[in-house]
């Protein structure tokens, strides 16, 4: 196929071009994988660079860059080489000559321990630059100690910041080594941020001082530029529906005395982020209809969920349905329910299930949003997603809902939210709403229970 790029796309490549360090912060469908690949074949007939190492996750590294390089004429002499699998298949795939090397971000600190006397990559591309967020991160801190071996980077993310601006730093330092935005988290902090919720000494929140937005902004307007799809392609409508379950009275009991057990067990100080996730995650999976139990065997709830499924499936007359789920038994259930009503869904494989889907060959696709978060071009398949669970990353969110809701999309895309009143679904779609998805969030919608008063509690001592 040939490749005429968008004035956009344009501007990216000689972005990459002009820059050692460049960081593309573009929404999702807008061709980062291509305009990248196009700077990088550019930059190495130039004998700018002259071997490139991608770090992808997994199913994009699998399948999306290879797939890009066979899709467009001009790229397709560029030599592939994919580190991936075992040891000794990432050691053979590492002696390939190639022009670029494809791994996966859980690669990285084998990478980096196996190469890091002989740091061959004078060039590297981080797709999904946004997953390297956490300075604390194993992947982060290895790639950092190879950082001044790169003689350019290129960092591609629809989300630099999802939860706040505090995740710029880690992703910043790997592209500048800290020049804009300081060589540590912590001075980085104080210079743009005070404390905000804290339980003790760990602070769950940091709220930007005046000013700081602006500031941050300048910092890094150099190296980074920023474009949002609406403001460049014909993105097709987006109808979001919420529909609201009631629980059967019984089941409403049972779901109000876990929540009742579980906060009582904790009290109000010993509300960490650790403590309200695992909460949160047995309510909703209660809420999804099936829970854990300690000995790790899934215990039936209910139905409602499944039933409201099974009426969307109805009402779809045969288009196909994209579904998201949240737990391994959720995916279970809905199998199992929809085969007993003679209907057939299949979880996502490998790249020939995503042709299929795009071929129209898979009536009922079932996806956890953290394997279809990036990079998957699903747009051709179907126009209808169902989240049967819901996630708190609003990153996620974005980048599952992207798979369908992006260029190429000929219809308008229906997402709908299966939410089960007076549950924490219901503090989940209001977070996702407000877009505050941060530990703050999950915090707050845990303690508002013991704040107000909804179970005799008193503060602990």
């Amino acid at each position: 196929m040939l490749f005429k790029p968008w004035n956009y796309q344009a501007y990216a490549i000689n972005h990459i071009i002009d820059h050692e360090a460049s960081g593309l912060f573009l929404d999702m469908g807008m061709g980062k994988t291509v305009s990248t690949l196009t700077a990088v074949d550019n930059l190495l007939w130039l004998g700018d660079v002259h071997k490139v190492l991608v770090i992808a996750p997994l199913r994009v590294a699998e399948d999306t860059w290879s797939t890009e390089v066979e899709k467009w004429d001009h790229l397709k002499h560029l030599k592939i080489s994919k580190v991936l699998g075992n040891p000794k298949t990432r050691l053979n795939a590492m002696n390939i000559p190639a022009d670029i090397y494809i791994t996966n971000r859980e690669n990285v600190e084998w990478l980096v321990k196996e190469y890091f006397d002989k740091w061959p990559f004078d060039m590297v591309v981080i797709d999904e630059l946004s997953s390297f967020k956490s300075s604390k991160a194993i992947r982060f801190r290895a790639l950092r100690k190879v950082r001044p071996y790169f003689k350019r980077i290129v960092g591609l993310t629809g989300t630099p910041a999802p939860n706040s601006l505090i995740d710029l730093w880690p992703q910043l330092y790997l592209l500048d080594g800290g020049k804009r935005l300081g060589k540590t988290i912590s001075s980085y902090r104080e210079q743009y941020f005070t404390p905000g919720d804290r339980n003790q000494y760990v602070i769950y929140k940091w709220n930007l001082k005046a000013g700081s937005q602006e500031a941050i902004k300048n910092k890094i307007g150099d190296i980074c530029i920023s474009m949002l799809a609406k403001d460049y392609l014909d993105v097709p409508e987006r109808i979001d529906n919420i529909i609201s379950i009631n629980l059967p009275i019984n089941i409403v009991n049972k779901y109000k005395q876990l929540e009742k057990d579980l906060v009582l067990e904790l009290g109000e100080d010993d509300i960490t982020a650790a403590n309200a996730a695992v909460l949160t995650n047995k309510l909703l999976q209660m809420s999804n209809g099936a829970i854990y139990s300690e000995t790790k065997q899934v215990v039936e709830i209910h139905e409602e969920k499944l039933k409201a499924l099974l009426e969307i499936i109805e009402a779809a007359n045969g288009k196909p349905l994209l579904i998201f789920y949240s737990f391994r038994h959720d995916f279970d259930r809905i199998v199992s329910f929809l085969k007993a009503k003679k209907l057939t869904a299949v979880g996502l494989g490998g790249t020939e299930d995503i042709k299929k889907w795009n071929n129209g060959e898979i009536p009922i696709l079932i996806v956890h949003p953290a394997s279809a978060g990036h990079g998957l071009n699903l747009q051709y398949g179907g126009n209808i997603i169902v989240w049967f669970g819901l996630t708190w990353s609003l990153e996620l969110y974005q980048q599952a809902n992207a798979r369908l809701h992006r260029q190429g999309q000929k219809e308008s895309v229906i997402i709908h939210h299966l939410v089960c009143r007076g549950t924490a679904d219901e503090d989940v779609i209001k977070a996702l709403s407000n877009k505050e998805i941060n530990q703050s969030a999950l915090l707050e919608a845990i303690k508002a229970r013991i704040k107000g008063g909804k179970y005799g509690l008193q503060k602990s001592n």
